[in-house]
This record gives structure tokens, sequence and C-alpha cells, in this order.
């Protein structure tokens, strides 16, 4: 059986992933069930095409697909098609590109609202872990407002490798983290190729992106408050890019 953003039942989503026509996020599969010859196959086949899987509690399964019909297993599928990130590179080569990274943003709204505010800052490309994050699902949709359909979105299973590969490409790394030294308006965002990382609110971007990263940048306040919801912060740091993109044609 199917909603609009899972796949449920062990026939189902080995039908899915015979058929090879639909884009996953991952294979959520029970920690607790038997493991017979239908899990195998799914296993197989995911590995196979190198979709995640994960093994989970039956409380997060009954959860996602309430009636309990799932037989211990659900595909989360995504509404777009991702792209692979050499490919990426190539098209976006020869000009001043830019994508985000987003390290740890769980939350759907916010990855919906980065997405969407990328896209009417100019922004080429959005890179999303496949393990640690949320993914393209429906509520990332209608919150970025069909946004997702007008920029690259490439998923990743090593951000760390990811970052080495855009560094490789003659990308610049600009972390943002709150306990920085350098405003995120010194920087200067234009005719260069940028790869801005964006962490989680409490965990923020991990240390090995950080040592990656050529400046890191943190968004001052007049307060010590918790640091701005991250979709807020992406459109403060991406709309000053814009602002210098602008006022450099002047």
């Amino acid at each position: 059986m199917e909603n609009n953003t899972i796949i449920y039942g062990k026939n189902a989503v080995i039908e899915a992933l015979e058929a090879g026509n639909r884009t996953f996020n991952k294979i959520l599969i029970s920690n607790s069930g038997h493991v017979d010859s239908k899990i195998s196959k799914i296993k197989e086949l995911a590995a196979a095409q190198g979709i995640v899987f994960q093994f989970v509690s039956i409380q997060k399964l009954n959860q996602l697909e309430p009636e309990g019909r799932h037989q211990g297993v659900i595909a989360q599928i995504s509404p777009v098609k991702y792209m692979d990130l050499e490919d990426f590179i190539q098209i976006n080569s020869g000009k001043s590109a830019s994508v985000v990274v987003l390290d740890g943003v769980e939350d759907s709204h916010n990855v919906g609202a980065i997405i969407r505010s990328c896209v009417c800052a100019g922004i080429d490309g959005i890179i999303l872990p496949s393990r640690r994050g949320a993914l393209i699902n429906s509520t990332v949709e209608k919150t970025s407002a069909g946004a997702v359909n007008h920029i690259a979105i490439i998923k990743v299973n090593s951000l760390v490798n990811a970052i080495q590969k855009l560094k490789e490409s003659d990308y610049w790394v600009i972390a943002a983290d709150h306990h920085a030294k350098d405003n995120y308006y010194d920087i200067d965002y234009t005719n260069m190729n940028i790869a801005l990382i964006l962490g989680a609110e409490h965990e923020g971007i991990s240390k090995s992106l950080i040592k990656q990263s050529d400046f890191v940048i943190k968004i001052p306040m007049l307060t010590n408050f918790n640091s701005l919801n991250v979709s807020n912060a992406a459109a403060i740091i991406l709309f000053e890019r814009c602002r210098q993109i602008l006022g450099s044609k002047k």
C-alpha cells in the first residue's frame, strides 16, 4: 500500500524496488520482527540500488502507519528526483555556482523554508545527508511552496566526502556557527563558488565539517538568547549574498 510519502508492506516495497521508478529516501525495517526471505530481499535490493535502510522500533513504524498494516517495513519516498553531486558540479562549472549544505536539520518545515529561500536567492542546489536529517517529503514540498521543483536537490551518504569534492572543484566552504569570530556580512560572496553549511539548532555543524571550512561565520545578536531558527539564519545569510551580487552589478 502507498500514500504520498510512504510505501508499506513487504510485497509493495519489493515491487517498488524492482520497478525502479520511484525515488526512495530510506527504508525502515522493524528491529523486533523476524527477518524472513522478503525482508532479506528488500535489504538486498536496497543495497544494490544504494538506498539506505535502517532498523527502527515497531513504535516508529506505527507512528507512520497507525493502522499497523506495514508488516514491519516502510519505505519513505521522495516527491522529487535527487541529482548526483558530480552531475551538479559538472552542470554548474564555468560560472559562480552556489550550494547550501544541511548538516543534521531534521525538521521538515525548516528544510522546506530553507529551500524556498534558496530558490528566491538564486542558489543552484541543496545537499542533504541520507542518514542524518530530513529528506524531501510532502511536508518539505508543501512548506517550500513548490520550490523543490526549481532547484537541484542532492542526497549524499557522506557530507565530509561531498565537501571534499566541492573543495576539489574550487568551491569555497562557509560554515555558519554562532561561536565564530567573523560576521556573515564580512565575507565577499561575489565571483566565487560557495558551499554554505548550516547545522541544526542544538547540535550545530559537526566538527569534521567545521575543520574543512574556509570561513566560519556568525550572525551577531544583541542578546544572549538561543541561536536563530536555522531557516531564519539561512535567509539572513543568503540575502546578504544576494545584496552583494546585486550591488556589484550597479
